[in-house]
């Protein structure tokens, strides 16, 4: 069939009963799944999602936890994919999610609709580049050593597996290769041949992107997504293949991370360690000796030049590491105590000023006289030379350098750059700290509105959390979708819904808010902390998460409740102490154990039954005033005349507020308890917007000695 008469095809609608009937009692999905009930609020979900397919229209949908949303999209996603021969695209928040739904429940679903077709329904599953082992990188690192010999040894196990890997992803492996190994061998884009590489019909991304070619449901994370929506808003187009393959049907799952998604994707960034990084691979002398090693003495090589040239080019770049080392410590003397800083646009006085603008004019001209240098000796290779991989490294990596001396240039000219944040940060794992230059954008919602929403005929957004109080206004917002509805130009169906969790959270759930509880702000509410915490869980018998806003408040409780727990045989484990995943398989091994943690544990944990009894919220999770995206965003709200407080960190704390809440019930049979330990929650006229935007629970208000003995008669 040609691109004309598919184009001239009806759409075939889908039919809502004979797809709702799959999820009733005895249906072909629901027969497949042990002690399966109907759920209203996921049948009520369903009939909006095919509504959304059959009118081409964009879906804002919160189900609570418990709805079963994967189902409820992956029913007519998949049905309309094979009916009409297109492409539906599934994005998740995380990996993990993503392996979920690819290896669980799409299976599940395939079979449940296999009987009414003689055509299979095809799902891949694709992840960025960089979980993908790149074989000519692993090639050049095996040939040419570069790295340490700790590091070589995990190279050498690499290659070992990927005689024998099918995909080549990286979670295949049987270890966690250190970050500097896996850089050296991954697929990186900047750096790929592409049919001129002597791999490509063996390359593991480019047989993952043919086999989308040819699947009708495609499921991928967010980051990845907008690697393809960056690539095609900025004229690569929607009709042809990019980072996807074209489509035009999109649902998007855990839809409340959108904006950080992609303001992560949109931000630039440099920093000492980066611009090392790069140089090292460029050239570098063995530490064993005078054997000088790197891309470019292979390029000295290939241009039969003595070592003069040589010589000039690694004087250059002796250059570059100079001045980024004197423009780091500068940097880091800006960052201070508080270890960030952000360049506001209208600010005259900005600290070390002297040094710091001065310092990123030299870096900018060392790092462009280096690649200027090197950029002319590349082009005098003949065709051969020029296709040579090495040649494609030095060029991504120049490319790379040439993308820090950008970013010089934008903060030089920081006053220009209104629509931008322009921030400097301190970071440190071990040994001597560094800082990082980024650049990131303002406002997102015209980017996510014309590159996201506007291109697509159905768009789904589904979260646990979107609504607040029952309004979608905050969320469609920030994410462009509200300006959607308002453009005619988009002439889209705007459907939305909240569909309660079936879970019984008013019988099961006891939310404790202790009166006596100081404002975070008022003296001695960190020793109450320190005193509540402890006693808490050892009322629950341990089985807790314990969630900050604060890593130093987080380590203060965790000192303090240590000493009363350990002797209870209740292990303390703190984030920080061990990797993230690590920690969480100890937790949810432990059932007695408590786990101290911040914000990325606000939301994303999953452990039922008894590992998790309670849930301790020591502070509503506003925003912190350091945190220089917010704050830019917060300012710009101000600016025009609104009330930042009432538009952003009010609602933002709410949301995450309900995602810490939610780690508690996960299934049906779960019971637990719920304390905050904020003051606010109570005493402020806005606390109530916390507590209305929670489900109906059991309530303990009344002072500490009373919430203990609420929380044991609840308990046992």
């Amino acid at each position: 069939m040609s691109k004309e008469q598919k184009a001239k095809s009806p759409k075939k609608k889908l039919n809502p009963e004979q797809i709702i009937a799959a999820l009733q009692e005895d249906g072909a999905v629901a027969a497949r799944l042990p002690s399966y009930e109907p759920r209203k609020a996921q049948l009520d979900l369903l009939e909006m999602i095919i509504r959304a397919f059959n009118e081409d229209a964009f879906v804002m949908a919160e189900a609570g936890t418990g709805v079963g949303k994967s189902f409820a999209y992956l029913l007519p996603a998949m049905r309309f994919a094979l009916e009409n021969k297109e492409k539906v695209v599934i994005s998740t928040a995380t990996i993990t999610l993503q392996q979920q739904l690819f290896e669980k429940d799409i299976p599940l679903v395939a079979q449940a609709i296999a009987g009414s077709s003689v055509v299979k329904i095809k799902a891949v599953i694709m992840k960025g580049r960089g979980n993908y082992l790149c074989h000519r990188r692993l090639e050049d690192a095996i040939r040419e050593p570069l790295l340490s010999e700790e590091d070589f040894k995990e190279i050498k196990q690499i290659n070992e597996w990927a005689q024998t890997t099918k995909t080549g992803s990286r979670s295949e492996l049987s270890f966690q290769p250190a970050d500097n190994a896996w850089s050296s061998v991954c697929s990186e884009s900047d750096m790929c041949a592409g049919i001129h590489c002597p791999w490509y019909e063996n390359c593991f991304v480019y047989t993952q992107r043919r086999e989308a070619n040819s699947a009708h449901i495609i499921v991928v994370n967010h980051h990845l997504l907008f690697a393809d929506l960056a690539a095609r808003y900025q004229g690569a187009g929607y009709e042809n293949s990019v980072v996807l393959p074209p489509f035009n049907r999109l649902i998007i799952d855990e839809a409340h991370t959108i904006e950080n998604a992609a303001t992560s994707f949109f931000s630039t960034e440099f920093s000492r360690t980066g611009i090392f990084r790069q140089l090292g691979r460029l050239y570098h002398k063995h530490s064993k000796g005078r054997r000088r090693k790197g891309l470019l003495v292979r390029l000295n090589s290939m241009l039969h030049s003595n070592d003069l040239l040589l010589d000039s080019m690694t004087a250059a770049m002796d250059k570059i590491r100079h001045s980024m080392e004197e423009l780091d410590n500068c940097a880091l003397q800006i960052c201070g105590t508080e270890g960030v800083y952000r360049l506001p646009p209208d600010a005259d006085k900005i600290p070390l000023q002297g040094l710091l603008f001065p310092g990123l004019k030299e870096l900018r001209k060392n790092i462009l006289t280096f690649t200027s240098m090197v950029r002319d000796l590349t082009e005098n290779l003949n065709e051969e030379k020029a296709a040579d991989p090495a040649v494609w490294e030095i060029k991504s990596i120049l490319k790379r350098l040439e993308s820090a001396a950008e970013i010089c240039e934008v903060f030089n000219n920081y006053r220009k750059h209104e629509n931008d944040i322009l921030w400097i940060e301190k970071k440190s794992f071990t040994g001597a700290p560094w800082a990082v230059f980024t650049q990131s954008p303002l406002d997102l919602a015209p980017r996510l509105k014309d590159g996201l929403f506007s291109p697509n005929k159905t768009v789904v957004c589904v979260s646990a959390t979107l609504v607040i109080n029952g309004d979608f206004s905050y969320w469609a917002n920030r994410c462009g979708l509200a300006a959607c509805s308002e453009d005619p130009q988009i002439n889209r169906p705007l459907l939305s819904g909240c569909f309660p969790s079936p879970f019984p959270y008013s019988s099961a759930v006891l939310l404790a808010v202790p009166t006596d509880a100081p404002l975070p702000d008022e003296e001695g509410w960190q020793n109450f902390i320190d005193n509540t915490v402890g006693r808490l869980i050892a009322a629950a018998g341990g089985s807790a998460l314990v969630l900050f806003t604060s890593y130093q408040s987080l380590r203060s409780a965790h000192l303090a409740a240590q000493a009363e727990l350990l002797p209870l045989g209740i292990r303390c484990l703190k984030q920080g102490d061990d990797d993230r995943s690590r920690l969480l398989q100890t937790f949810l091994s432990d059932t007695q154990s408590v786990l101290f943690a911040t914000d990325s544990f606000w939301e994303g944990v999953d452990a039922p039954g008894d590992t998790l009894r309670l849930v301790i919220l020591c502070r509503l999770p506003f925003r912190s005033p350091g945190d220089p995206i917010f704050e830019a965003r917060c300012e710009a709200v101000d600016k025009r005349g609104g009330r930042s407080f009432m538009e952003l960190s009010l609602p933002h704390a709410v949301m995450k507020f309900k995602q810490g809440f939610g780690r508690l019930i996960r299934r049906s049979s779960d019971r637990g308890v719920v304390a905050v330990l904020d003051g606010r929650l109570l005493k402020k006229t806005y606390g109530q917007l916390f507590l209305h935007s929670l489900p109906e629970t059991m309530t303990s208000f009344t002072e500490t000695d009373g919430i203990i003995r609420d929380m044991e008669r609840f308990l046992y």
